[in-house]
């Protein structure tokens, strides 16, 4: 028989102390509860031996015991006994194993049998029967972890926001056909951590990276019986656990090496960021704290539904039998509740604290507003967040919508945390597909002062992004003006009003030189206007490669060749463009500003008669200052950054000073620019020209005339004579870069 002492009420889930494990549940519901430990028997059903241990220690409703035998590796759950009335939202089920929500580590799968199921499958909705099989064999398990890690001396790179260049990875897309990566860490948390990543990364310019979903998730029965899996993720489980499949050590399959994998993706992930922060790269989790995989009032019991489900879950006031759905996917957490808030709380305390990362974006994050039906910015947990001494000084993005009334809510959070600006991507979008909203796009390239200012933020609040995972690549958004989603099992129907596409004359590959040209000076504009908008910019992965999903615009369920990206076809001459455009943003302050626009004009700093011009000026291409009526009857529109005029001061308290620097947007037939008079600057040296036909370095006097062809962007530099800078380094390698 287990040895089994007191233990204590906190931490809640299974912490190992280094001589045995302290297990810890809350359950306010439960009238009893069972731990289950199992363990290696190919004669028992699951090919695991079950032993319950009844845990008879309750304090303020957390139920505990410590067991001194028992060490990392050791698979375990519970079993909760408790009322069963669906009707008033109570579902405690003791033939239900139920997986830990504070489980730092799973294994196994779920295989979808009916045991994992409340119900009999065929009964009538509104009356089933109670389903009392047990579901032990068919249900993946907690794990037992080694807390105990060897950092050396590891820290949060901390990189100010203005500074950071995010690059949205998927774990496995992002290195699963990587031909330097060796095949035995494809598509894993080692992959990413390999140096043929880290060194891409680093020659981007990218100072983060944003994973994809990397909390434990199930795959959706829907998908896998249709031969499909959830690739992207959006189906969490375990808060607190590493998702197995991205660990190498997980994947192999052997007796002895999978007894001894357990629990060791959390090393492995670990050792990522580790690697990653030695390449001064941050780590930021994308994460899904609004739902769990448990679905709707028909999905299976597999955690928290069993444990307390009216803690968990928001249900329906009327007949708590099902739940209020702010996300498409059958459930949202109740984040009214203290207990639902602790654990979201300690969860990405946990990730900051244990496993070192920099950040999160947060999936639906208006979903974690709502504490009745509205949106509250400053509803509890945005609260707690606030007065976080760990959460609060990392990076917080939130993804400002869900599916719920007022829903959409960009702008709307609260001063410390920043927000992927979709009117961003519309906009750039619409703009060089030719159809131009001046005004609209003046904002967004000055960092979107409409949308942020007034709740005291600054231009980094707004996350820039242009593709993402959700949508098309960067190469179908300028290849395709419909989705192809046939593998999906979708129609293939007209998208354009939803994506923002244009195929420039054919859909999908062609052979069209001209067509071809036309494609590759989009996406230099695209990338381009990114990279150099106020704000923070984030690049979807592979973008920079020329990947494409063959006009699929929504990979979420293509685990294969579809999704990942192919290091073997990538567009060289577009990977070098964007690691020289990301050069100039790191080297010039001006394009990443901490200080919205003031529109005043600005003081010579180095003590020059009087006032010169305003920080910025929007240009008409004639070269004078745009008026009311300009904003509505031209597709081209200069930008004018005073370098003299960057609000706030540097690290050491000096002003922040930088080159002057014009930005030419023609999104229309080839035009003639005039530039502006000689009080702007002498002379200007083109640095970026996506339109571009030779490597030719070129300068101009004030007040010249120059050509932007076609759909193109023109960024130019104040003239520096030789000695003051002899190598204009970035204009030469983009020039370059367009050539191929």
């Amino acid at each position: 028989m287990t040895e089994v002492w007191p233990g204590r009420a906190y931490p809640l889930g299974a912490t190992f102390d280094g001589s045995g494990t302290n297990f810890a549940l809350f359950s306010e519901v439960a009238e009893g509860v069972e731990l289950c430990l199992f363990d290696p028997d190919p004669d028992a059903p699951g090919g695991h031996r079950e032993t319950r241990v009844p845990v008879v220690e309750v304090d303020a409703h957390v139920w505990h015991c410590y067991l001194p035998a028992v060490r990392p590796g050791q698979r375990y759950g519970y079993r909760v006994h408790g009322p069963w009335d669906p009707a008033n939202g109570l579902r405690c089920n003791p033939s239900k194993l139920l997986l830990d929500p504070y489980a730092k580590a799973t294994a196994g799968e779920i295989d979808w049998d009916e045991s994992l199921f409340g119900y009999h499958f065929g009964d009538p909705e509104d009356s089933p029967s109670r389903n009392d099989a047990d579901s032990a064999a068919h249900m993946m398990h907690g794990v037992v972890i080694n807390p105990f890690f060897d950092w050396e001396g590891d820290r949060r790179p901390d990189r100010p926001y203005n500074e950071t260049f995010i690059y949205e990875a998927h774990v496995k897309g992002l290195t699963q056909l990587h031909p330097d990566v060796p095949e035995e860490i494809r598509g894993t948390y080692a992959g990413i951590a390999h140096p043929a990543v880290t060194e891409h990364l680093t020659r981007l310019g990218v100072t983060a990276i944003e994973l994809m979903p990397v909390h434990q998730f199930v795959q959706d029965s829907t998908l896998l019986d249709k031969g499909l899996r959830n690739y992207w993720g959006y189906n969490t489980l375990g808060f607190f656990a590493p998702h197995a499949d991205y660990a190498a050590a997980t994947r192999r399959t052997d007796a002895a090496a999978s007894a001894g994998a357990l629990g060791q993706q959390v090393e492995e992930f670990k050792s990522m960021v580790k690697a990653l922060h030695a390449a001064d790269i941050e780590v930021i989790l994308d994460v899904v704290y609004n739902h769990t995989a448990e679905g709707n009032h028909l999905g299976p019991t597999l955690s928290m539904r069993g444990i307390d489900n009216l803690a968990y879950y928001r249900t329906v006031d009327d007949d708590r039998r099902y739940y209020m759905d702010y996300t498409g996917t059958g459930n949202s957490l109740n984040v009214g509740h203290p207990h639902s808030l602790q654990l979201i709380m300690d969860s990405l305390r946990y990730w900051v604290s244990e496993m070192h990362v920099d950040g999160f974006r947060f999936d639906l994050a208006s979903t974690l507003a709502r504490e009745f039906y509205d949106v509250d910015r400053l509803a509890a947990f945005f609260e707690l967040v606030q007065q976080d001494p760990v959460v609060s000084q990392v990076k917080l993005i939130a993804e400002p919508w869900d599916i719920g009334p007022g829903g959409y809510q960009v702008g709307g959070f609260p001063p410390q945390w920043t927000e992927w600006n979709g009117k961003y991507r519309d906009t750039v979008r619409d703009f060089w597909r030719g159809e131009p909203a001046l005004g609209e796009l003046a904002s967004r390239l000055a960092g979107s002062a409409d949308l942020y200012e007034h709740s005291g933020r600054r231009p980094f609040a707004s996350i820039n992004f242009v593709t993402a995972h959700d949508g098309f690549t960067l190469r179908d958004l300028v290849s395709y003006d419909q989705k192809h989603n046939e593998a999906n099992g979708e129609d293939n129907n007209d998208g354009e009003s939803h994506n923002r596409s244009w195929n420039h004359g054919a859909e999908g590959p062609t052979e069209d030189a001209g067509i071809l040209a036309a494609r590759a000076r989009s996406q230099r504009n695209l990338i381009a206007t990114l990279l150099l908008s106020q704000g923070v910019p984030m690049l979807s992965h592979g973008d920079e490669l020329g990947r494409t999903q063959q006009g699929n615009n929504n990979v979420y369920a293509q685990d294969n060749e579809l999704s990942w990206v192919h290091w073997d076809h990538a567009d060289e001459p577009l990977v070098e463009f964007t690691a020289a455009v990301a050069r100039l943003r790191q080297e010039h302050p001006t394009f990443r500003r901490k200080r919205f626009f003031t529109g005043g004009t600005v003081r010579v700093p180095d003590g020059g008669d009087g006032d010169r011009l305003n920080d910025i000026v929007w240009l008409h291409l004639d070269g004078r200052p745009m008026e009311d009526d300009d904003w509505d009857s031209t597709s081209g529109l200069g930008m004018y950054l005073n370098g003299h005029g960057i609000a706030g001061r540097d690290e050491r308290g000096q002003p922040i000073v930088d080159d002057h620097f014009l930005l030419y947007f023609n999104a229309d037939g080839e035009a003639t620019v005039t530039l502006p008079p000689d009080e702007y600057a002498e002379a200007w040296d083109v640095v970026i020209d996506t339109g571009a036909e030779s490597a030719e370095e070129r300068s101009f006097a004030a007040g010249a005339t120059f050509t932007v062809p076609h759909r193109s962007m023109v960024v130019l530099r104040e003239h520096r004579e030789p000695e003051a800078e002899p190598d204009l380094s970035v204009a030469a390698s983009v020039a370059l870069a367009q050539q191929g």
